[in-house]
């Protein structure tokens, strides 16, 4: 009989929601264990055991521990019953292996550390926000959205075609965040294939399931 699984990350994060995202889709169940590495006390001691440069996610399943989202994603999608997170066809596969690594190397940092931050979070710490860092990140995360507009299906409801896949959750959970900033917000609307996918995307019950504490 396959043990429930244990997620560690703290809820907020961008990268643990990638994850539970793909555990809600899949319908399994699983244990969070809050692991807030920005808290004042720190990571648990043993953290380490789980994730060797001390980042989250980490997640466990069956003595198997790993760390990195895209790989718990993909192993999350492969392991568990539910349905594929990953096209059959190789030409497709390549299409959402470029866009989360799109996501995370071009979109990720610009639009959520920098547009996000400064305009939702800044506030929040008692600082005003830093109008010269969102100027110079909006061209950043342009950039990054031209790309994953020109990879998104015209036609379909998923950014490939009709069946929803890990560069769905990876890109959503990135822009749950960045559209909260009305400077995300309109980057997003202005390009028409990520707008009608966000508007859809947004409304799944994964995406209600696995709303993060900052989302107000």
């Amino acid at each position: 009989m396959s043990t429930a699984p244990i997620l560690y990350g703290a809820a907020y994060n961008v990268y643990v929601r990638a994850v539970r995202l793909a555990l809600a889709e899949k319908g399994a169940d699983y244990q969070m264990v809050e692991v807030d590495l920005g808290a004042e006390e720190g990571a648990p001691a043993n953290y380490l055991h789980h994730a060797s440069f001390m980042r989250i996610p980490a997640f466990e399943h069956e003595g198997e521990r790993l760390y990195e989202a895209s790989a718990i994603t993909r192993y999350i999608d492969e392991a568990f019953e539910g349905p594929a997170l990953m096209p059959d066809a190789a030409r497709d596969r390549a299409r959402v292996n470029q866009i989360i690594s799109v996501i995370e190397n071009y979109g990720y940092g610009p639009m959520v550390w920098i547009i996000f931050v400064e305009r939702c979070r800044a506030a929040v710490a008692g600082r005003q926000a830093d109008e010269a860092k969102i100027a110079a990140a909006v061209p950043q995360v342009a950039y990054a959205l031209d790309a994953l507009e020109e990879m998104a299906d015209k036609d379909g409801p998923q950014l490939i075609g009709d069946q929803l896949t890990l560069g769905d959750l990876h890109l959503a959970a990135m822009l749950a965040y960045g559209t909260l900033a009305p400077e995300g917000a309109a980057l997003v609307n202005a390009r028409p294939r990520l707008a009608r996918w966000w508007d859809g995307m947004k409304q799944r019950p994964s995406m209600q399931y696995t709303r993060s504490p900052l989302e107000h």
